[in-house]
């Protein structure tokens, strides 16, 4: 246990947390960040340090990064221990990882402490708050931010998980209007609004969009599900799953195997991506019962355009309490907020 409390601990480490981090930082918190472990737990379930963007390749959407070659900035800015990711650039823009690292260097750089590691426990029946950590360890502070993020829901197929980023990915906005997509046949898998609405931003950049639900109606709200009938670019393959995805090492994902929920009958389609629209799930099951969340588990703001949670003094920034928007930019801002709100909340306490 920490003989003197932190002023305030960052428990997660993607855009949400490293902006609090940055700000936390800058306002002489002095914040302390647990960025999550490395294993093989966290691997599968895709929670490893730097969040769901360090899972993603081209990063089009998030301000400031346009499409350029970034070499001698990253080389400049990145610590000689991560000065891998300038042999990797692909010199057309940003990727996840290199403006996850970006983040993380920056933090580092106003003094943010960056521990690797998961906080399994908490205890916020009192001052100062208690984290306990997977390895173990034991921390006191006087305010939290919470920023561990979401992650998307997968089918589990052996092959989707081959082609991730080759084809495969959880995120429309995200993706969707990359060269590999366009003017090509993708799959999206769901029947629920978020599966309608990815299917409908899809359909501006795809030549037809395979929507494959398992039942013969759609779980949609009737003005998304016509949406998606009205939709001349919008093939609803119903009473259908998907089996496998199939692509090879050239091309990434090149079709999809789809089963019929009806019968034994199988058949395939052609296309050049496949967008799982099935959810996320947020990382918040070591807080259950310690603060309140929504019936998805996503941790409830109390105070709204505030990132307050029902614990005074415990913040919540990013996915982890969004699950409308979830882009990179939102999260941050998100982080920004919960920044300011912590250090007001101490200045009030007088810490």
């Amino acid at each position: 246990m920490s003989a003197v409390p932190e002023k305030v601990v960052i428990v997660g480490s993607g855009p949400a947390g490293f902006t609090a981090a940055i700000y936390a930082s800058r306002a002489n918190l002095e914040p302390l960040l647990y960025e999550g472990a490395v294993t093989e737990e966290n691997r599968l379930d895709g929670t490893l340090p730097l969040g769901q963007l360090a899972l993603t390749t081209e990063v089009e959407n998030y301000p400031g990064f346009p499409a350029g070659d970034l070499s001698a900035y990253l080389k400049s800015s990145l610590p000689e221990e991560h000065q891998w990711l300038v042999d990797m650039h692909q010199k057309e823009g940003c990727s996840g990882p290199e403006l996850m690292h970006l983040m993380r260097r920056q933090a580092q750089n106003f003094g943010t402490r960056i521990v690797t590691d998961d906080i399994a426990e908490v205890d916020f029946s009192g001052q100062p708050f208690k984290l306990k950590s997977l390895e173990g360890k034991e921390v006191e502070a006087h305010a939290v931010i919470i920023a561990t993020g979401a992650r998307a829901n997968y089918l589990g197929l052996p092959s989707e998980e081959a082609y991730k980023n080759r084809g495969v990915s959880a995120c429309a906005v995200c993706d969707g209007a990359l060269p590999r997509f366009r003017n090509k046949p993708v799959v999206v898998v769901g029947g629920g609004d978020s599966a309608v609405e990815e299917s409908d931003y899809l359909s501006k950049f795809a030549s037809v969009v395979y929507l494959v639900h398992r039942r013969d109606e759609l779980r949609a709200s009737k003005i998304m599900a016509d949406r998606a009938k009205e939709n001349p670019k919008i093939d609803i393959l119903w009473n259908s799953e998907v089996e496998e995805i199939l692509g090879d090492d050239q091309n990434g994902v090149t079709g999809v195997k789809i089963k019929s929920t009806v019968d034994d009958s199988f058949s395939e389609k052609e296309v050049a991506g496949a967008f799982m629209a099935i959810g996320h799930t947020p990382n918040t099951r070591f807080l259950e019962g310690k603060l309140e969340m929504t019936a998805k588990k996503y941790l409830k703001w109390t105070v709204p355009f505030r990132t307050k949670t029902s614990v005074e003094g415990v913040f919540a920034a990013g996915d982890v309490a969004d699950d409308y928007y979830r882009q990179a930019v939102t999260a941050a801002g998100t982080g920004c907020m919960a920044a300011l709100d912590a250090e007001r909340w101490l200045a009030t306490k007088g810490i």
